[in-house]
């Protein structure tokens, strides 16, 4: 069974165990998943509502994007633990192999795929709750909150994946350019992630 697919309470258990896998990347996508779930169900509990109507092509878009979303972060969660594997036994390769560099440089890299793809998925769903705090039900506006708290911690929990994987990079060229991807990404929307969390504790004040 794919991680993806465990209950709730079979995959936290095997995330508390001592296995490497899933780790922090996985949770982030779990996290980011989760939180892209609540924009589609402010989205649906705003669709059809009179009061909402000048923004129903908007809903039915974000309704549209949030399923995809979700569909691609819950599969980075196995992904996540596959490039993560060559890595895991890279660390176990004699230090005087003369192929261990080479080979472990390749798996860094690999580990570094699965995370940047979770920081630019949960990017976008930050976008979709930006929205959501403007255009969503009033009554649903706690749970814009919350995904996009959620939204926002999955992003910066898989940069740590990456940050901890360019560090032992050989290539520092190619190092520093998955650092500026990653930082770019964190700074334009951690920003959005906070400027509409306190939009929506505006609305419950």
């Amino acid at each position: 069974m794919s991680f993806a697919e465990m209950p709730a309470s079979s995959f936290t258990e095997l995330l508390a165990s001592k296995e490497p896998v899933p780790g922090g990347g996985g949770a982030s996508a779990l996290v980011g998943a989760i939180g892209t779930a609540l924009a589609s169900m402010v989205a649906n509990l705003t669709a059809g509502k009179k009061k909402y109507a000048e923004f129903e092509a908007d809903i039915q878009r974000i309704l549209s994007d949030a399923a995809k979303l979700r569909n691609a972060l819950l599969p980075l969660i196995d992904e996540d633990a596959k490039c993560f594997e060559p890595l895991s036994s890279a660390y176990g390769l004699p230090k005087d192999d003369p192929e261990r560099d080479e080979i472990m440089e390749n798996a860094l890299c690999l580990a570094c795929s699965a995370p940047l793809a979770i920081m630019k998925r949960a990017s976008e769903a930050i976008e979709l709750h930006a929205e959501l705090a403007v255009k969503g039900s009033n009554l649903m506006v706690s749970d814009v909150g919350v995904g996009v708290l959620c939204c926002k911690t999955a992003l910066m929990g898989a940069s740590l994946s990456v940050l901890i994987n360019i560090r032992l990079m050989k290539n520092r060229e190619y190092a520093e350019a998955l650092k500026s991807e990653a930082d770019a990404l964190l700074e334009k929307y951690c920003a959005l992630a906070e400027r509409t969390y306190a939009e929506v504790l505006a609305k419950l004040a």
